[in-house]
């Protein structure tokens, strides 16, 4: 399946606890000012590449303890996005999706064209919300502004609500 990107990162270690393989989705509807990434925005941007060429990336690496999946949006590529993750967790990679929306505008909004279903199932964790510029703090693990929310996949769809979730 293709995905357009914005590029990847080998080893971070500040998108996600432990050392992560970060894909950066190209194309994003939010405009967030202060964005730290404003260079994936434009959804013509970045490149196109197939799926299974970043899943050998992530697979070459053996120290990784995940993959997180950031941007742009990854929901607006849900259907690829969710391919990785369901690839990651095959091998024992948990899975960490970042999102301008939030958890119930995802929930809400799912249905069998966009993804979203697919790609939350296939999360363990999600930060949701805007970055909001008012709100940014530096001090902030894993998220760039207070309103974001960490928050645990697979107990927010059993009690169909948000669960917070704390990496400390």
């Amino acid at each position: 399946m293709e995905i357009r990107i914005a590029g990847t990162v080998n080893d971070s270690i500040v998108d996600g606890p432990g050392l992560r393989f970060t894909v950066f989705a190209q194309g994003c509807p939010h405009n967030c000012e202060g964005c730290h990434n404003p260079h994936t925005h434009d959804f013509n941007g970045g490149k196109v590449c197939d799926t299974g060429e970043i899943v050998s990336l992530f697979l070459q690496n053996p120290l990784i303890d995940g993959i997180s999946l950031s941007g742009g949006e990854p929901f607006c590529q849900a259907k690829a996005c969710a391919e990785l993750a369901r690839e990651a967790k095959k091998n024992s990679l948990d899975v960490i999706t970042y999102t301008g929306y939030d958890f119930e505008y995802l929930l809400e909004n799912a249905d069998d064209d966009n993804g979203y279903m697919a790609l939350l199932q296939a999360t363990d964790y999600l930060i949701d919300g805007r970055f909001v510029l008012s709100e940014k703090s530096l001090e902030l693990r894993f998220k760039g502004s207070k309103n974001q929310r960490i928050l645990d996949v697979k107990s927010s769809l059993e009690q169909g609500k948000a669960v917070a979730y704390n990496f400390e």
